[in-house]
């Protein structure tokens, strides 16, 4: 049994084995199943949620408000790598929590468990590693790099976002090795709820600030060519500090020549919606290797409400993929889930057959951060059941796309 976990006004967690935990799939409050919970991860971190009555539980068996006075409901966030199969089960509020990705908590067998699985591979999981960033040395980085590249903006802006938001990709950079970010848009066409780039948000306050400058070719070249060639082996077009690269597709696809004119090594990718075709056909014809596409939904009745989108259509994205795909270019799905939401029977066919048209190498699972109510009170109500995230990572499986 997992027994029910709260945190009191300053903020220590305690757990209470009178009371069952209760979780939540959408809107609807339900007792968590043993496949749906695994021990908590190194790197998660707790949180409390107030002003959210948190519900258990009780001794009848039934699920009900936990009586304590001042109780919060307790949530985790969960490290790269990791896809949330429950929300916390607490019941709805008018005021939207931050944009972060919350996951149920319980406690059983003496420790800790969460409502996610484990959707990298073991090697992934190394690569997002919290004890790898935020090292001692990272000052020492930041000076070296500087005394290397000048008065380079991009990389002003990775520092910046490796400071004061602990980005890993903006790390990355400056570690040299693995992905790192090679920010280049400050505008977007779409209008996402709750965007993490953007400096005033309309439902609650955006993680990150947006890059306010457009870089030239040199600055985002050396910045690649180095990164590329002594030991990273990614460089990406579309962070979260910036706004949609395809809308500086001119500027991108001058770069991706400019580093394969100085070296072969590595891959240049971008993470896009994919909506601009022209500038997609751009930067596939001068030579980019991947691209990884952002979606909440392959519905238009889903995507439409929380992208917001004036100037293209869900079609455009499907045709941009597909272009893409003929190129042979690797192209990723970059999904992004909420439970009771993405793995609803609408949901989760329209995905196949999406996959299936647009012949998509992989799809990445990323948990979606924004108030799982907010994001409900967006969408058309349930068509058919909600069949779990674990149904859901298979039936993309059943397709044949590589999973991560």
């Amino acid at each position: 049994m997992f027994y029910f976990v709260y945190a009191d006004k300053h903020g220590q967690v305690f757990e209470d084995t009178d009371y069952g935990a209760v979780m939540r799939t959408g809107g609807l409050l339900v007792e968590p199943e043993r496949e749906d919970m695994i021990p908590l991860p190194a790197g998660a971190s707790l949180v409390g949620l107030p002003r959210r009555a948190a519900a258990a539980v009780d001794m009848r068996g039934r699920i009900a408000p936990y009586p304590r006075e001042g109780a919060q409901t307790v949530a985790a966030l969960l490290p790269q790598g990791y896809l949330r199969t429950l929300l916390p089960g607490y019941r709805p509020t008018q005021e939207p929590l931050p944009l972060f990705g919350y996951a149920g908590v319980a406690w059983s067998e003496n420790k800790l468990w969460v409502a996610a699985v484990q959707a990298a591979t073991s090697d992934d999981l190394h690569r997002w590693q919290p004890s790898l960033f935020n090292t001692t040395d990272l000052t020492e980085l930041i000076a070296v790099r500087r005394q290397e590249f000048g008065q380079n903006r991009i990389l002003e802006q990775l520092i910046h976002c490796a400071q004061s938001y602990g980005c890993f990709t903006a790390q990355n950079m400056l570690y040299r090795r693995f992905e790192a970010g090679l920010p280049i848009s400050p505008r977007c066409n779409a209008n996402c709820v709750g965007c993490i780039s953007l400096q005033a948000s309309e439902c609650c306050p955006a993680p990150q600030a947006r890059i306010d400058f457009v870089p030239t070719v040199t600055e985002a070249t050396e910045l690649a060519v180095r990164h590329l060639a002594e030991g990273g082996d990614t460089v990406s077009f579309g962070q979260g500090c910036e706004g949609e690269p395809l809308l500086e597709s001119a500027l991108a696809a001058d770069i991706v020549r400019a580093v394969r004119g100085q070296t072969k090594r590595g891959h240049i990718n971008m993470n896009t919606n994919a909506g601009d075709f022209d500038g997609l056909r751009e930067v596939v014809d001068a030579g980019i290797d991947s691209l990884r596409v952002s979606l909440n939904s392959p519905r238009h009745v889903s995507y439409n409400p929380y992208y917001r989108q004036q100037s293209y259509s869900l079609d455009d994205v499907m045709r941009g993929i597909k272009f893409a795909r003929t190129q042979s270019v690797f192209v990723s799905l970059n999904l992004l889930v909420m439970p009771g939401v993405s793995d609803r029977e609408e949901e989760v066919a329209a995905l196949q057959r999406f996959i299936r048209e647009t012949d998509v190498n992989q799809v990445q699972f990323r948990n979606l951060n924004i108030d799982p109510d907010l994001y409900l009170g967006l969408l058309p109500k349930a068509e058919g059941e909600a069949l779990g995230i674990r149904s859901l990572l298979q039936a993309v499986r059943v397709t044949g796309v590589s999973v991560r």
